[in-house]
């Protein structure tokens, strides 16, 4: 069985190990808020195929994948199981879509000020990151100019 398992591990080809850990995170960015109070983080996740399973932060006492719906017109957030993302094209967490959720802030996330965040993926390695701080009411990140036209919706599950 061992030779076996390795005679697959030696002729697999790179392209096949390659989308394992192709993933790349960009563009993270949080608004200011109160501390015991809710925030969100906005981010753009490329390379694939894989699936955002899990976020979790030092900062909060509870992270969480969410998605915003329209319900009977009206907006609402809930828990998401993951977050596709294919290859070629870019699956952004924004406001008012697909974001992180942080609850129960264990300080004020302050203007200027950043923070940790590690994201857990299906295949690809977890990957920590800072995530700077903007205005409280801020609508986009920094560098958001430079992303116009590459929208693509975000996949869930």
């Amino acid at each position: 069985m061992f030779r076996l398992i390795l005679a697959v591990l030696m002729f697999a080809s790179p392209m096949a190990i390659a989308q394992v850990s192709n993933v790349q995170v960009t563009a993270p960015w949080a608004r200011a808020a109160p501390q015991g109070r809710v925030g969100a983080v906005y981010l753009d996740l490329m390379g694939g195929p894989d699936r955002l399973v899990s976020v979790a932060s030092d900062i909060a006492g509870k992270v969480e994948l969410h998605e915003t719906i329209l319900e009977d017109g009206v907006a609402r957030m809930r828990p998401s199981a993951g977050v596709l993302i294919s290859p070629g094209a870019r699956t952004r967490l924004t406001p008012g879509g697909l974001h992180v959720m942080l609850f129960d802030l264990k300080r004020p996330l302050k203007e200027g000020e950043s923070f940790q965040l590690t994201l857990t993926f299906e295949r690809a390695r977890a990957v920590a990151l800072t995530v700077p701080v903007l205005r409280a009411g801020a609508t986009a990140g920094p560098g958001e100019a430079a992303h116009q036209g590459h929208n693509t919706p975000a996949s869930r599950r």
